[in-house]
């Protein structure tokens, strides 16, 4: 039995510690929001914060996530970068086929709860291993700008 932190709530799951984090969200939490695209920490499907740091779900064994503050695509928008990436995502249509925004959406998250004025090298190296298959790099880059400048982030805490 492991006792997670879920977006701000206690949960406890019968599961083995080595089960990946991925797979007690979804399985054993049923928070489908995360997504599983490549399994092996590639693609960024599967991203997710602990605490506040982007990490890949998919190859973190549950139990380095016991203690830790885990914020999922369902809970991010509760903060101010994650209310202010979900904005802009929508205001510069950065969605195609959605497969990979969920993890798109939770590094930029990350990336703008630490740096509220990112350069373009900075995205590029924060959003670097989150694959979209539909290209909307451009969208993505300009929605994280889009971001930053909202007044969300201009003087409030992330």
């Amino acid at each position: 039995m492991v006792t997670l932190e879920i977006n701000g709530s206690a949960r406890s799951f019968d599961v083995t510690p080595d089960m990946p984090l991925l797979w007690v969200l979804r399985d054993a939490a049923h928070m489908t929001g995360t997504k599983f695209g490549c399994g092996m920490a590639l693609c960024g499907a599967c991203t997710v914060h602990v605490d506040g740091v982007a990490a890949r779900s998919c190859v973190l064994p549950v139990q380095a996530a016991v203690g830790r503050k885990i914020t999922t695509i369902e809970g991010v928008g509760a903060t101010p970068s994650g209310r202010a990436v979900q904005a802009a995502w929508l205001a510069a249509e950065v969605v195609q086929c959605g497969y990979c925004q969920s993890g798109q959406i939770m590094s930029a998250s990350a990336l703008l709860a630490k740096n509220r004025a990112p350069s373009d090298a900075d995205i590029d190296a924060a959003m670097s291993g989150n694959i979209c298959r539909c290209g909307t790099y451009q969208r993505i880059k300009l929605a994280i700008h889009q971001a930053a400048a909202s007044p969300a982030l201009q003087g409030g805490k992330p």
